[in-house]
């Protein structure tokens, strides 16, 4: 259990933009909300819902550690202080966290549900990353990251175009707050969200990019064999934010998901 039994919802400020039934998109760890300007386009069929999360962008890092959970139970309480009946909800990496867990214990709440490039539970030796990177962004920033960072989220392709998701997350990452990025490594460190698998109601996509870790390929598989009636897809030549490096492939994925 996490020390703290609620995130503050008052401190999100919620964006939004477009029209029809909300479709919440939750960023994933060191960017900020921008992370979602590429499906922007789906503003002509959905009301886009995004946030910063907890240390990220413009929202302040907690007063004290917390868990995915709480995040979940923060973004309950900003369907009720915003009155959101219910949405379809995409995530990725951390946001893909939330989604689930959010999922699974407010399936009053999820309409469609979108998982990109996430995992129910890190593996042993992830954990162990993570707490090596909490360690340097609390010592060195961020910013002493992103060199291998970039490496991780896109191809060797992508990174030698340096195309605008590129440029975008180079420069998310570089600002985002060592603290707030620090604390989110713990949250994933310590996260495990495999019991909540089979308390997803909600008709589940799941994404990965077919060029991500192994890890995550292989949860890519079980969130798709655990979830009931979920639907696999993979983004071809694609790395960890495989969204960001084949965007037109992800809004496709996206809205045919959403609207069918």
């Amino acid at each position: 259990m996490s020390p703290i039994a609620r995130l503050d919802a008052s401190t999100i400020k919620l964006h939004q933009a477009g029209h029809g039934l909300p479709l919440v998109l939750l960023h994933c760890l060191g960017v900020d909300r921008h992370f979602w300007n590429f499906c922007a386009d789906l503003a002509r069929d959905f009301t886009l819902l995004r946030y910063d999360l907890p240390g990220h962008g413009e929202t302040a890092v907690p007063a004290a550690p917390y868990g995915v959970e709480d995040l979940a139970a923060q973004l309950a309480d900003i369907f009720a202080a915003h009155q959101i009946g219910r949405a379809h909800v995409a995530g990725i990496s951390l946001g893909g966290l939330i989604a689930q867990a959010f999922a699974a214990s407010h399936p009053e709440l999820v309409d469609r549900l979108i998982l990109v490039d996430t995992t129910p539970r890190y593996t042993d030796e992830l954990r162990a990353m993570w707490d090596a990177r909490a360690a340097t962004a609390r010592t060195a920033g961020v910013a002493a990251m992103v060199g291998d960072l970039l490496k991780i989220w896109f191809s060797a392709d992508a990174l030698a175009r340096d195309g605008e998701g590129v440029r975008y997350v180079r420069a998310a990452l570089a600002r985002c707050s060592g603290e707030g990025y620090a604390r989110a490594c713990e949250a994933l460190k310590a996260a495990d969200l495999r019991p909540l698998a089979p308390r997803i109601a909600a008709r589940t996509l799941v994404v990965c990019g077919d060029d991500d870790i192994p890890s995550f390929l292989d949860a890519a598989r079980w969130l798709a064999s655990n979830i009931s009636g979920a639907e696999l897809a993979w983004i071809a030549g694609a790395k960890h934010a495989s969204v960001l490096e084949k965007p037109e492939d992800a809004r496709r994925l996206m809205r045919n998901f959403l609207t069918g």
